[in-house]
């Protein structure tokens, strides 16, 4: 059993084969990529299996979604993992940084994932449309993930936030939210 697997198995994630295959291969992209133009801090094969556990992990508490943003994708933690995992659901992953958004376009090509748009700009630019899910890890704090994801949110729209043990302190108790905890993560998930 790879890392990955056990990694997966150990949180509880079930995904099938044809998500560790894509897996496998992006891990092959992102190391290539990586050597030259330095898109993640996660250098090793344990720390990118990490990564991959880490964005995975909440397609065991999320609800069915049609369609997701994911600001700020950098490398493809969470969106380009996740679409990797949930074949019916549509992805628009949105990445400023040119180097980023070309590998993103390189990964989707390479894994012929049909569901997934790469937008090589800042979420700032995109038109106003309506997602059932927002998801980012690490950009920015919460308020301000809130205001970035207003244009984009109706009264179903779910947010999720990927963060530290920081996100008590960013919580505006008058939101609906809860918080799903693992040993490393904290998935701050909110009803807009």
């Amino acid at each position: 059993m790879s890392r990955l697997h056990q990694l997966l198995k150990n949180a509880g994630v079930n995904v099938n084969e044809r998500f560790f295959e894509r897996a496998e291969q992006y891990k092959v992209l992102l190391a290539k990529w990586n050597k030259i133009h330095n898109l993640t801090g996660a250098k090793t094969a344990a720390q990118i299996d990490e990564f991959i556990a880490d964005a995975i992990a909440p397609i065991t508490f999320l609800p069915p979604v049609k369609t997701v943003m994911d600001i700020g994708t950098g490398a493809g933690f969470p969106g380009m993992i996740l679409a990797m995992g949930m074949d019916d659901t549509h992805f628009t992953l949105v990445e400023p940084l040119a180097k980023r958004a070309s590998f993103l376009q390189f990964v989707k090509a390479d894994l012929g994932l049909n569901n997934v748009d790469i937008k090589a700009m800042k979420v700032e630019e995109l038109p106003s449309t309506r997602y059932d899910l927002i998801t980012s890890r690490a950009v920015t704090d919460t308020q301000m993930l809130l205001k970035l994801s207003k244009p984009f949110c109706d009264d179903k729209t779910l947010l999720l936030f990927y963060k530290g043990e920081k996100v008590y302190d960013e919580i505006d108790e008058t939101l609906k939210y809860q918080i799903f905890q693992t040993a490393n993560r904290h998935y701050l998930l909110i009803e807009s």
